[in-house]
């Protein structure tokens, strides 16, 4: 039994307009350096400013804290002209040594460059010449320079960090100096990141107060919460959801194609950067036959028609469609087609026989039971799963399911303790980020570290990673890109399933304004940039978040205690659960 609810205080007669976004993935960090879930990037986008970023209107590369650049006639030396009066949100002047020290922290520091290091591994020499001009010497050309997707730090403020991986960097004295349109003000693991508009952000300050990123244990619960007015916008919608949100009073849907590719990890053996052996997974998967039998008994359109219904475009490789210069769509005769009879005669001609339940064995007698891992909170992996199960079956293969955490997936992958495992990733409108991450420079330099989940290291793959990333000429980069993937494709440490198609939905009695990238087409949430939420509007008239209350207030102790939950001017009352503290 609960006791009592205790008064909450009265309203505040100032309140300040809130634009609350649900999250259904959790943040595994607010380290610029560390961040690599795409909900922790997207905060680090509203926080610092990047020397260039994609542009709303076409994703073409804009100013941020470079106003202007320039490339020598060899391409090797680049000079960007930082950008006069902007300043830290302390009131610290920005410049060009704060760029300097945070690219020469990603280049001496592995830890630091968990996140953001295949950005600077052709940088030979990062010097400030002044106050306003940064100098980036390189080994070669390199053709993604103007898209480098790297935060600038204050140095100032993390000069005197050590350990990139100490708690404090995750903490509000540290992350929340920047230069963004939003300030991190406060961080509660797993259930808030609060955020302040910058009032002195060069672009000009937003039009409203606070965007609050609250956490969901899953989209059922925040589609209820933006239902009933608790939150003003949510992504990663299912196609249930999206169609029942569509036409309904005060709420407008967004729907576009995607940057995101969904795969299905198949653990090759994974290494660190010294070539040891780290993880535990199933030694049958570092034959290449086994991953490419996997990957011949999915059926992409079931997945793509069942599990995303119908909102979802069928699997090439690593670049989604909507950047078509750099897309790779195989050929019909390189093609993982679903076909159960070949994938079992291919296991058969390589030697895994089937044991007397129908599961197969590797030559050495280990069974081919795998453990699949997928986020528990997710509907795709909740309903993929089940298929799964069913194909690997057919081909006698066994999968126990796990389903766990955000963070534990994190974890379980990135220190190559699975077998196979859900996974997926946001691409930028330039490939070299997303090609780096599959490279042998990749491996992380210790177990659990950020880096490619998919621990592949290829050297056929690497020489055409580094001819690409090397290349000026547009069309003869595309088609390295292109080669590039198919050699991946051809090698499948992982299986691209599919590439979502943005379903999203808002408060349209709340807010308007949302900017899409590209403009008018494109998605609002999760962008390779800060423009969506950035150039959100509060409609005249409607209700602040007059509660005064930033965060929620428990009024009763023990196991099932309530919060009183301020949203939107609404108090709501949400139960704890006995075993854990989020609400």
């Amino acid at each position: 039994m609960v006791g009592p609810l205790v008064p909450v205080a009265a309203a505040q007669d100032s309140s300040p307009q809130v634009l609350r976004v649900a999250l259904v993935q959790e943040i595994d960090h607010l380290n610029p350096f560390t961040a690599s879930f795409s909900s922790s990037a997207m905060i680090g986008r509203f926080s610092w400013e990047f020397l260039t970023l994609p542009s709303s209107e076409d994703a073409t590369p804009t100013g941020g804290v470079a106003e202007s650049w320039e490339a020598s006639e060899d391409k090797l030396t680049w000079t960007f002209t930082i950008r006069e009066g902007m300043t830290w949100s302390d009131g610290e002047p920005v410049t060009a040594e704060d760029a300097a020290f945070t690219f020469n922290k990603i280049m001496s520091d592995p830890k630091a460059a968990e996140a953001n290091g295949s950005y600077v591994e052709n940088f030979d020499e990062v010097t400030a010449a002044d106050e306003h001009t940064l100098v980036i010497e390189t080994k070669k050309p390199q053709a993604s320079m103007t898209a480098l997707d790297v935060p600038i730090v204050p140095e100032h403020v993390w000069s005197d960090i050590d350990d990139m991986h100490d708690p404090v960097t995750d903490s509000v004295d540290v992350v929340g100096v920047g230069s963004g349109p939003f300030l991190i003000a406060e961080y509660r693991p797993n259930e808030l990141v609060r955020m302040t508009a910058n009032e002195d952000y060069w672009r000009g300050a937003p039009a409203y107060d606070e965007l609050h990123f609250i956490k969901f244990e899953n989209a059922d619960a925040a589609v209820n919460a933006l239902r009933n007015g608790e939150v003003d916008f949510i992504n990663r919608l299912t196609q249930a959801q999206f169609d029942s949100l569509q036409n309904e009073d005060g709420i407008e849907t967004n729907q576009s194609s995607g940057r995101r590719y969904r795969e299905l990890l198949m653990n090759p053996g994974a290494q660190n950067a010294e070539g040891d052996e780290i993880g535990d997974g199933h030694p049958a998967l570092r034959d290449v036959e086994v991953r490419r039998a996997i990957a011949m008994a999915i059926d992409p359109k079931v997945l793509v028609d069942k599990v995303l219904g119908g909102y979802g475009e069928m699997p090439g490789s690593l670049v989604p469609p909507i950047y078509e210069d750099f897309h790779y769509q195989p050929g019909d005769d390189v093609r993982y087609e679903f076909d159960p009879a070949a994938a079992n005669a291919l296991l058969d001609e390589a030697g895994y026989e089937r044991g007397p339940d129908g599961i197969r064995v590797d030559p050495d007698g280990n069974r081919l039971e795998f453990r699949l891992t997928g986020r528990a909170s997710e509907d795709y992996a909740q309903r993929a799963s089940d298929y799964l199960v069913s194909w690997l079956k057919d081909i006698g293969i066994a999968v126990t399911k796990n389903l766990v955490s955000d963070n534990e997936v994190d974890e379980t992958t990135s220190s190559g303790h699975y077998d196979l495992a859900f996974s997926g990733w946001g691409t930028n409108p330039d490939p070299d980020y997303i090609l780096a991450k599959q490279t042998c420079a990749a491996l992380p330099a210790s177990s659990g570290s950020s880096s490619s989940n998919a621990f592949f290291c290829d050297e056929t793959y690497d020489k055409l990673y580094a001819q690409q990333s090397a290349e000026l000429d547009p069309a003869k980069r595309a088609e390295l890109v292109r080669e590039a993937q198919a050699r991946y494709y051809e090698m499948v440490p992982s299986y691209v399933l599919g590439y979502d198609m943005v379903l999203e939905a808002y408060r349209s009695d709340r807010f308007t304004g949302f900017v899409q990238q590209p403009e008018g087409e494109g998605q609002i949430m999760e962008q390779t940039g800060y423009w969506g939420f950035y150039g959100a509007k509060p409609v005249e008239g409607a209700a602040g978040d007059d509660s005064g209350l930033s965060a929620g207030v428990w009024v009763a102790l023990g196991a099932g205690a309530l919060a009183l939950v301020a949203v939107g001017g609404t108090v709501v009352a949400r139960r704890r659960s006995s075993t854990d503290d989020r609400e």
